[in-house]
């Protein structure tokens, strides 16, 4: 569980990513939620846009890839979402 200090610290470094995935039609499938993990472990943060024919909101999309990679959800703004979860092997960000 991470502080409110540093939801703000990690919100000011998802502010400017560009986002790594796209939730379409297709969904949320295993391959999907294997890439991101992938994603996770190589650089503990990213940004994901939800398009509007995936059929479920971006804060849906959130709790679902949070609940299958363990991952915490820092921001949910519109059609985009940002997670972060702490690399095992390679940890770069530095949280206050």
């Amino acid at each position: 569980m991470i502080t409110s200090k540093q939801r703000s610290y990690l919100r000011s470094i998802g502010n400017t990513l560009q986002p790594l995935f796209q939730v379409g039609k297709a969904g949320i499938e295993k391959n999907f939620l294997k890439q991101i993990e992938e994603a996770l472990e190589s650089r503990e943060i990213i940004k994901i846009k939800i398009l509007n024919n995936s059929g479920i909101t971006a804060r849906e999309a959130s709790d679902i890839i949070c609940t299958a990679t363990g991952a915490e959800a820092i921001q949910t703004i519109g059609f985009k979402c940002v997670l972060y979860k702490m690399s095992l092997n390679n940890s770069t960000i530095e949280l206050p």
